[in-house]
């Protein structure tokens, strides 16, 4: 996906600098060049040998050291650069490009660059919100410079609050974003379904799966940087909502029908990537259920089939849906596609290495509605997100 593109990563002196190893690691993946720079603090925190290891490449921390080829190490890096990523951005790299200070490799080559830049901050909570530092972000934003939020958790001082550096899988989608934008889908509306439901038992208890909607919200973000108008009604999951677009969460399986039934007369596509229950407790119980000596029976109902109820009425929309399975994965998966009267079915084998519940990757199949089925390597949930689109756009397109 990144294949042939040069990305200039920038690590500043704090502790989350240990975090861009894995980035490196993530974008070689996707066969991106990958050249880092170091400022002298950030070598306290994780040695330029670890970064060279994990990029190939020579690292650059030292403004005035002997140049391994005859040019300007610093305007060649800039102009070598289709983006630029400071990650861990402290509030002193911060503060110096805001103000036009460029004293060492990385705050000079910021400044020479014309390439996107993005600042994933990484710092103490209240220094993040110090006035000054937030000026300088709002100058460095109203001066096209792209920024990752940080979240919010436990920081390395102890403190809880707003300022640890976002995690490398976001900031990875973010850098996919931008150099993989086009606007192939801004005329279409698409409503995506992603995560688990939970299905009450009692206060306490529910019935659930291990879905964490990391593939729906790939879907999602890669829809709406192609400029689509996305709605993604999710179930509970800890994943932050995708840049641009409309998030609607729900807890059980028949929330997500009424939300799914609520939008989808206004959605061109519509992709089911949602582990829905296949079953609800009959009843709901309104205190905990106390533990016994004998055994627990519980009722169970069956919930409304969400993909086959959108088959019913879908007319000229384009119906999306997932299949995992462990056997008979492409019998299975062609049964529900006709069944169901779906446009393509995404068709995972749940015993493969690569794919399942919570992976990065995904080993897909994608069954058409003539019947054939194209098997894809294994690729990043991303990668396979943006095919998924290409396939549904190109039925949508036809009729």
């Amino acid at each position: 996906m990144l294949e042939g593109k040069n990305i200039i990563l920038g690590v500043s002196g704090g502790i989350a600098a240990y975090k861009a190893c894995e980035l490196v690691s993530r974008l070689k993946k996707l066969n991106a060049n990958v050249d880092v720079i170091m400022t002298q603090s950030a070598t306290k925190f994780v040695m330029p040998l670890t970064f060279q290891s994990l990029s190939l490449n020579q690292v650059v921390v030292d403004t005035f050291s002997e140049p391994k080829y005859w040019e300007i190490e610093h305007i060649a890096l800039a102009k070598k650069a289709d983006i630029m990523i400071v990650a861990p951005a402290t509030a002193n790299i911060i503060g110096k490009v805001a103000n036009g200070i460029a004293d060492d490799m990385l705050s000079t080559t910021i400044m020479a660059t014309r390439a996107p830049v993005i600042f994933a901050p990484a710092m103490n909570t209240n220094m993040y919100l110090n006035r000054i530092v937030q000026n300088n972000i709002e100058k460095l934003k109203s001066l096209g410079y792209l920024f990752v939020e940080p979240a919010v958790g436990r920081l390395a001082c102890g403190d809880i609050g707003q300022g640890k550096m976002e995690e490398p899988e976001f900031i990875e989608q973010k850098i996919i974003q931008i150099l993989s934008s086009k606007s192939d889908l801004k005329s279409m509306s698409i409503l995506v379904t992603a995560g688990p439901t939970q299905e009450a038992i009692d206060p306490v208890r529910y019935i659930s799966n291990h879905s964490t909607g990391k593939m729906g919200f790939a879907i999602a973000e890669r829809a709406a940087a192609r400029g689509a108008k996305v709605t993604l009604i999710s179930g509970p999951t800890k994943l932050a909502t995708p840049e641009g677009v409309q998030r609607i969460n729900v807890i059980s399986g028949k929330e997500m029908f009424e939300k799914v039934m609520e939008h989808f007369k206004q959605s061109d596509i519509i992709i089911k990537s949602a582990a829905v229950a296949d079953y609800t407790p009959a009843e709901v119980s309104t205190q905990k259920l106390k533990k016994k000596d004998d055994e627990l029976y519980i009722k169970l109902n069956r919930n409304t089939d969400i993909l086959l109820e959108l088959g019913k009425i879908k007319g000229d929309k384009v119906l999306v849906g997932f299949a995992m399975e462990t056997q008979d994965l492409i019998e299975n998966a062609k049964s529900k596609l006709h069944k169901k009267n779906a446009d393509l079915i995404i068709a995972n084998d749940l015993k493969v290495e690569g794919a399942g519940f919570g992976t990065e990757t995904n080993v897909a199949t994608i069954i058409n509605k003539n019947g054939t089925a194209e098997k894809l390597p294994i690729m990043s949930k991303v990668e396979l997100a943006n095919i998924i689109l290409d396939r549904a756009s190109k039925l949508i397109k036809r009729t």
